[in-house]
């Protein structure tokens, strides 16, 4: 099993949005860059675990846990005109952009912030806190998994 860190801007899905959906189940739609792309498609395997964190917001962090539910697979939205996830250029015969559906786990008491997340040090080297990584899906270490939940 492997983990992962997945970002997610609250005013657009949060992590109660995921607790509210049928089975509390979601794809995770809207991914545009091909490494996070080829991330899902080449890496990620039913039953990984992910964090489920709050990106671009007043307070930024992991706020869960929930788990990859499928192989990844087109994502509609890419073929919808109506949708702001639409890409002309992608093709159904042979998508350009794919998803991942994801089920709830948990949700922590309080967020993990990213300030708090820089201060152990035993997380030093995760990607999430590498200068420059925008990365949307990031792999996360067994050890920092542990920390996490650790801190949680």
């Amino acid at each position: 099993m492997q983990r992962w860190l997945m970002k997610s801007e609250p005013s657009d899905f949060c992590i109660d949005d995921l607790m509210k959906c049928p089975k509390q189940t979601e794809p995770w739609d809207g991914i545009r860059n091909y490494q996070v792309r080829n991330t899902m498609r080449d890496d990620m395997k039913i039953g990984d675990q992910a964090f489920f964190y709050h990106s671009s917001c007043k307070e930024p962090g992991i706020v869960g846990i929930m788990e990859i539910v499928s192989q990844a697979y087109a994502d509609p939205t890419a073929f919808d005109p109506v949708h702001k996830h639409f890409d002309p250029k992608s093709d159904p015969d042979n998508p350009r952009w794919l998803l991942v559906d994801v089920r709830f786990k948990e949700k922590f008491e309080k967020i993990l912030t990213l300030t708090e997340l820089r201060t152990n040090k035993s997380l030093a080297a995760m990607r999430l806190l590498q200068r420059g990584c925008r990365l949307s899906i990031t792999p996360v270490s067994q050890r920092e998994w542990k920390a996490i939940v650790q801190m949680g």
